[in-house]
């Protein structure tokens, strides 16, 4: 999404010499910059993760901008992480590698603080401007007065403030769709996809429920498939019902959708950013594309809705997640002359990562979070391999996986008794049925050496060369989400 509007800023300093590279290019566009890059035409490569790939000549610099975001991990085959491949291509290459964040990853901040790379720190934001005065608005209680919607009264006085002086507007909610969940208030039905452990999203754009990992979908007529009640309910709004209530309360108001339902086309980004940059619209709402890089002068608010719904995920990167996506989301107001002004909305007001965020203080945030991957021996104080085995028996992928569990603990007791380490599981997947397939994985907390790394590479060769598990996919993450 951030590729176009980086482009024009390069094009127009480097001209001809710029190159991109990014999914959305159709297999002729690959090849032309592939080849520019590799005639050495290109002097300047800009794209999305597969480009650090990229087949340039005397490689003097790699920038990996937004460091922390999750998105340089590959999910698919070849698994890899953007930023490792920098880190190697840089010391292959003896070329500098630059790592840039407002907020970055505990494991970078983690490495600086012993000493592996120079810190720089940029105090001032552009031009001089001030940070945004932050109102963290208390979610809590409104319900109880009568008030519903997404949007509270902190962030809607606010709102009106901004229309009212003719200035702009960013709004996140970090969901999807119109309602995470639609059910009948009568027999209690809620759909559920049938080929994932999941509930489907509402969508009312299309009156359907989808599946957001496997995009199955069924119709919702307004009427309960079970009992046939008209008693639909529905509760954790999405992106969808924000954009219909702003439209009930602002009716005046010119408002764009950003999210995977609109961004669907080729240019869809590049169209809707133009569009919001030249002030057709008065405010834009969105998912994680609007939390990042993106430099409107005239956008003087920045609102948070559902602040709560990453802080409490599964997972021990869950604080460090929503820390990152409040602190960047806040810094997209008031970045020229006028005073930028966030509010937070949240049911958690006095949780040191809302108050963190609210502050921009990573430093702070840092410090408690280190404490708390201590306590938990988590990463970067600890490395974490997870072993994940996927087929579509449940059964087979439970029992191979016991057999790779045993196989493993046997090596460590002997001639890898020097990397011995305790092996939890098998476990179920956060999500463990997806597109028909069963996940399950094992963790093991060891330290990743090259000697680590034989044995687990052992293992998943032997197991893959094994015809009983015919039908079972292998593969193993380090440091990944648990």
């Amino acid at each position: 999404g951030l590729t176009p509007q980086l482009l024009r800023q390069f094009a127009a300093r480097f001209g001809e010499e710029v190159a991109v590279l990014h999914s959305a290019l159709s297999a002729g566009e690959r090849y032309d910059s592939f080849k520019k890059i590799k005639t050495g035409r290109a002097r300047v490569v800009i794209g999305t993760r597969s480009a650090v790939f990229a087949p340039a000549k005397n490689l003097g610099v790699i920038i990996i901008d937004e460091e922390q975001d999750a998105a340089y991990r590959s999910e698919q085959s070849p698994r890899y992480h953007a930023r490792d491949v920098a880190k190697y291509r840089a010391a292959q290459t003896d070329a500098l590698l630059v790592l840039g964040s407002a907020t970055p990853s505990v494991e970078t901040y983690y490495g600086a603080k012993q000493g592996k790379y120079p810190v720089f720190t940029l105090t001032e934001r552009f031009l001089g401007a001030g940070l945004p005065e932050v109102i963290i608005s208390d979610m809590r209680g409104l319900a109880r007065e009568g008030r519903s919607g997404i949007i509270g009264p902190d962030l809607e006085r606010e709102l009106i403030s901004t229309l009212e002086k003719g200035k702009q507007a960013i709004l996140f909610l970090n969901r999807r769709g119109n309602s995470r969940v639609i059910g009948c208030g009568v027999c209690g039905w809620v759909p559920e996809c049938p080929s994932c452990s999941t509930t489907m999203t509402y969508h009312s754009v299309s009156g359907r429920a989808m599946c957001h990992y496997c995009g199955a979908s069924i119709k919702i007529t307004g009427k309960c498939p079970q009992c046939g009640s008209t008693s639909l309910f529905t509760e954790t709004p999405g992106t969808q019902k924000l954009e219909e209530e702003l439209h009930e309360r602002f009716p005046s108001a010119r408002v764009l959708r950003m999210d995977a339902d609109t961004m669907n086309t080729k240019g869809a980004h590049e169209r809707l950013l133009t569009r919001f940059g030249k002030g057709e619209a008065d405010i834009l709402i969105g998912t994680q594309m609007v939390t990042k890089g993106l430099d409107f002068e005239n956008v003087t608010l920045v609102g948070v809705l559902d602040a709560d719904q990453s802080l409490y995920a599964q997972d021990y990167r869950a604080h460090e997640r929503t820390f990152s996506l409040i602190t960047q989301v806040v810094g997209r107001a008031g970045r020229r002359f006028d005073t930028g002004r966030a509010v937070i909305q949240t049911y958690s007001p006095l949780h040191p990562v809302i108050l963190t965020a609210a502050r921009q203080d990573y430093e702070a945030f840092y410090e408690s979070e280190m404490q708390t991957r201590e306590a938990l021996r988590c990463p970067p104080v600890c490395d974490i391999t997870m072993i994940t085995a996927v087929g579509e028996l449940e059964q087979q992928v439970l029992s191979s996986l016991l057999a790779l569990k045993t196989r493993l603990q046997s090596l460590m007791e002997g001639q890898f008794a020097d990397v011995k380490a305790p092996v939890l599981g098998p476990a179920a997947a956060q999500m463990v049925k997806v597109m028909g397939r069963y996940r399950y994985h094992i963790t093991i907390r060891a330290k990743d050496c090259a000697r680590w790394r034989r044995l687990i590479s052992g293992v998943l060769r032997e197991f893959m060369q094994d015809g009983k598990n015919r039908g079972v996919t292998v593969f193993a993450d380090s440091n990944n989400e648990m």
